[in-house]
Order: C-alpha cells, then structure tokens, then sequence
C-alpha cells in the first residue's frame, strides 16, 4: 500500500477510533449534562471550522496559484459543490437529527427511528473521513509543498478530537430509549465506521486525479461546513445554551487553528 493510502487509512482509523471512545462513555458515567454535552457539540463545530479553513481551502488556494489557477476559482467552485452534494444526500437519504422532537427528513420509509438517527449521524460523518483522506493524499502527492503531512496530521487530530461529543451524543440518546449500554456503544461507534473508507476514497481521488486537487479540497471543506452549519450548530443552542456553545466553538476554533499551525 503506498505511503498517502496508508496514512489515509490510519488516519480515518483513528478519528473513527475517538468517536468509538465517546461512545463507550455509556458503560462508565453518567449521562452527561446538556450543558456540558452542547458545550462539547460547539467545541466540535469550532474544530471542523478551522479545519475547513486551515488545513483544505488555504492550501488548496496555494496548490491553485501554483499551478496557475486563478485560486479562489477552485476554492469557491469545490466549496459550493461539497455543499451541494451534502444537501442533495441529505434530501434523499432518510435520516432524523438528534433533536427528540425533530421529524424524518429523506425519502420516506418505513425503518425505525434509531436507524435514521444513525443514518444521520453516518451520513455527516463521511466528508470527515473524505477530508482526512485529501489531506493525507494531497501531502504525499502536492509538488508544490502547500500541503504538509504535519497539516493532515493535525487535521486528524482535530477531527478525532470533535469525534468524541459526537459518540456520545449518538450512544447516550439510544441509551434513554431503552437500549443496552453494549448495543448503544455498537451503534455509536458504527455511526463514523464510514470515515475510515471515505480517508481512502480521499486518498484515491487524489492519486488519480491529481490536477484537481484544488477542487477536492475545497470540496470537502464545504461538505464539513455544510453539516456545521445544518446539524452541529443548530443542535448544540436548540436547549437554549447559546453562549456555551459559541465559547465552544471559539476554543475549537482556536486549538485547530494552533495545531495546524504548530504542526503545519
């Protein structure tokens, strides 16, 4: 397996790896408070922003004046498109939102509500696992050195980090519908087994197409910021904790930024 897919897929491993962590939090505590669970839910919007900015559309923008792109062209194009493409899943797939109250969204169907809610999870999921595996394959194959190993590692970090609210906000609400802490943590962790297969995706799409890789940065940066924006956002103030989530979002916003910088 050459270096990028490896790393890609080690990569994808361990952000599905927290998410498991998170998940498992059913057979040791306490649910968690709400406060504390939207804090987290901010704290992870504030990390895949960043990473959005930081670690896919700036470098990307570098590799297209390098290759003698006009560079917010890609930039604008592949973000608009991943946004697209997340909007046009989001409305087809059936799925429901976290929300207790929120209503099946997708085409309709007959399946049970905890397979919506981790549809819906799986469905937000994969541009991580994508943007991960771009990072990773665009470090090893960019000739132009705008994106760096030390920036897809710090991206998979911060994804990773963002993934443990994310487990435990799936497993706990399953928890207080009746299911076992064994089952709960199963369907938490399964919830982001696809990120592991969208880094190799990532990682794929970029070998073979090397010339737009400018585009699949961008691209996976506005699928993240179209689940920031439709789901993890709205649901960290849907309680009314608005200034906990928004300091949330401010000290991801801040660490991913700080690691990507560090090891970038």
């Amino acid at each position: 397996m050459e270096a990028p897919l490896l790393y890609a897929l080690l990569g994808g491993l361990f952000t599905w790896g927290l998410t498991a962590v998170g998940a498992a939090s059913v057979f040791f505590a306490r649910e968690p408070s709400r406060k504390l669970l939207d804090t987290l839910l901010g704290f992870a919007a504030g990390v895949m922003l960043a990473a959005s900015v930081f670690s896919l559309l700036l470098p990307g923008m570098e590799m297209a004046k390098a290759q003698g792109m006009v560079p917010w062209v890609p930039a604008v194009v592949g973000f608009l498109l991943g946004g697209g493409l997340l909007r046009l899943i989001d409305r087809l797939l059936p799925h429901v939102h976290l929300d207790p109250g929120a209503r099946e969204e997708g085409l309709h169907t007959s399946w049970r509500r905890t397979t919506l809610l981790i549809l819906a999870i799986t469905l937000h999921n994969f541009p991580e696992g994508l943007a991960v595996g771009v990072a990773f394959g665009a470090a090893g194959l960019d000739p132009t050195g705008a994106a760096t190993l030390g920036g897809a590692i710090a991206l998979a970090v911060g994804i990773g980090l963002q993934n443990l609210p994310e487990g435990l906000a799936v497993a706990w609400p399953l928890r207080r519908a009746g299911i076992g802490a064994g089952l709960a943590w199963f369907y938490g962790q399964l919830s982001a087994i696809v990120e592991p297969v969208g880094a190799v995706l990532g990682a794929l799409l970029v070998g073979e197409m090397l010339v737009l890789l400018p585009y699949l940065m961008a691209l996976a940066a506005g699928a993240m910021v179209f689940v920031i924006v439709e789901e993890v956002i709205p649901e960290s103030q849907a309680e009314g904790n608005g200034d906990l989530s928004t300091f949330g979002v401010m000290v991801g916003f801040a660490l991913m930024m700080a690691l990507d910088v560090a090891l970038g």
